[in-house]
């Protein structure tokens, strides 16, 4: 599994496709920003329970996307063996 993450903006096809063909191998990934707003209710609706055991995010991208049209991220694995993504920075 790759380390380093780049995210592209899904208004860039041509900055994923460049950086998709330049930099992914073994070691790095290449990916299209999947999200599409917040994915949870709103406060008022509580879940009746927290399924989260981590707070994966752990600086906002979405500034960087709005800029360059991509995003670098280290995945660390967890202690479960289970993939989680990190902001590089």
């Amino acid at each position: 599994m790759a380390d380093l993450v780049f995210i592209v903006s899904r208004s860039e096809p041509k900055q994923y496709l460049y950086l998709k063909h330049q930099f992914a191998d073994e070691s790095r990934d290449v990916v299209l920003d999947r999200r599409t707003g917040e994915r949870r209710r709103s406060p008022m609706t509580q879940p009746r329970i927290e399924r989260r055991h981590i707070d994966r995010r752990q600086r906002d991208i979405t500034r960087e996307l709005q800029s360059s049209g991509w995003a670098l991220v280290r995945r660390p694995v967890t202690y479960m063996g289970r993939p989680v993504t990190y902001a590089v920075g």
